[in-house]
């Protein structure tokens, strides 16, 4: 039916059919028919292959190692709660958690603190970028690599090992060394021991009448590189006067108690004049051996005292059982120090400068500004940092594997380690390890979940 607009009135509107339905209020304009039966299928088809990778690879392993925990070392027979009872009693899995509690106390707090300093200081130096990527390196070596290179800078020989090349060269630098450790005299000789390392003649000396003190012993490659050729002391008058050599001739043909021409004196050798067992005169010997006493000395002993002979310092055994765990912690420290540095730099570039501007201008210096201001804008970037290491450390293997050797391997046990050793090997007991894996999954979750809570609240904000 038309209705014709007169007027200017507007033509009335049709009333709406009854049978169509009314529209949903809640309906968007233009909505489309629901295919979500469908879109379900495509999702599970599409989510199917990665929830089979996951039970395959995650799930099943962990709830076998669970199930396998409650068995004995052959797998037959139901052991209960005995392979953790074991865990919590036997002395080399003991040491494991105790290292690990180590690891994760100390290892992540003193890579996030590297770390956090590194990203601070770098911003203030011209070549910062150069230093980050400098101190980043390390990331791109594998942890086996890293071992391999801190067992060499560990090694005990300061002639090999970089940090006890170090150490000596400090030591010897303030403590003047032994010079001939391993010298000694020969029963021909007129030198007899003298008790505690020393040596001393066999007839106390006279004023006029020249002293020898020959030994043998020392390699002609140790001795002092200016040492020159000895000489045969003059008699003096009033004086005690002598020659402390290296008796021995390289190709053989010398004399014993010569002084044969390509034999060398021993410089820098200390002897003492003794009465009464009191040390009455001293003095050093020169590059060609020779030395001279005072009058005081004439009727004495001398003596060669035990300084002159005492093993020198090789520093320190830092794969021995008292440091191997602290030396460890240190390569890994040297790895993962960049790595903190990096995504604190990341975060501290998102840090507002005129906050810190504010704090100088109201009279805060450098280190309360960093305390007060720049450490708690950066706290959700340090809890990020902490919590992925000590994740990483407690899973720590390879370093403590390759660093520690098998003399002090038990002292640096970590959980890992002992989960390997306890699952491989001829006397493996997979109950144990299973239960040992058990107990690493326990010790990983209430770290994830804080990590997952954290997270959670930064995306409300």
């Amino acid at each position: 039916m038309k209705s014709t607009a007169t007027g200017g009135a507007a033509a009335p509107v049709p009333p709406a059919s009854a049978s169509a339905p009314a529209p949903d209020r809640d309906t968007p304009p233009n909505a489309r028919k629901s295919v979500t039966g469908t879109r379900k299928l495509i999702a599970a088809g599409f989510l199917l292959p990665a929830l089979v990778l996951l039970g395959a690879l995650v799930v099943y392993p962990i709830g076998y190692s669970v199930y396998r925990s409650f068995f004995d070392k052959s797998g037959d027979s139901f052991a209960g709660l005995g392979n953790y009872v074991e865990i919590f009693t036997d002395d080399t899995i003991l040491t494991a958690v105790r290292n690990n509690a180590i690891w994760v106390v100390v290892a992540p707090t003193v890579a996030t603190a590297l770390g956090l300093i590194f990203a601070v200081l770098t911003e203030r130096v011209r070549w910062g970028t150069a230093f980050k990527l400098i101190v980043f390196m390390p990331m791109a070596i594998s942890m086996l690599a890293a071992g391999i290179i801190f067992r060499l800078v560990y090694e005990q020989d300061p002639n090999r090992g970089v940090a006890n090349a170090v150490w000596v060269g400090v030591h010897d630098t303030f403590n003047e060394s032994a010079g001939f450790p391993k010298a000694r005299p020969l029963p021909v000789h007129p030198l007899k021991p003298g008790g505690g390392g020393s040596f001393v003649t066999k007839e106390p000396v006279r004023a006029g009448t020249p002293a020898q003190l020959p030994l043998v012993g020392v390699a002609p490659a140790k001795m002092p590189s200016d040492a020159r050729p000895a000489a045969a002391a003059k008699p003096a008058d009033g004086e005690v006067t002598g020659t402390a050599w290296l008796d021995f001739t390289r190709g053989g043909g010398g004399r014993p108690n010569v002084v044969d021409p390509e034999e060398l004196g021993l410089k820098g050798i200390k002897v003492e004049a003794v009465k009464d067992g009191k040390v009455v005169a001293s003095a050093t010997a020169a590059a060609d051996g020779t030395f001279s006493l005072p009058a005081a000395a004439d009727g004495a002993q001398l003596r060669l005292p035990e300084t002159n002979f005492r093993e020198p310092y090789n520093g320190v055994d830092w794969l021995g059982p008292t440091f191997v765990t602290p030396a460890i912690i240190g390569s890994y420290v040297w790895m993962w120090a960049g790595f903190a540095m990096v995504l604190i730099a990341a975060g501290l570039a998102g840090v507002p400068r005129e906050l810190m501007e504010a704090a100088r201008v109201d009279g805060a210096n450098e280190w309360q500004v960093f305390r007060r201001v720049t450490v708690p804008l950066l706290a959700p970037v340090l809890a990020v940092v902490m919590v992925t290491l000590m994740i990483n450390v407690l899973k720590i293997f390879d370093l403590v594997f390759i660093i520690a050797p098998g003399s002090s391997q038990d002292d640096a046990n970590v959980l890992a380690l002992q989960l390997y050793r306890s699952s491989f090997g001829t006397d493996a007991d997979l109950g144990v390890g299973s239960a040992i894996a058990v107990l690493l999954l326990l010790l990983v979750i209430p770290v994830m979940l804080f990590n997952v809570r954290r997270m959670r609240r930064e995306t409300r904000r």
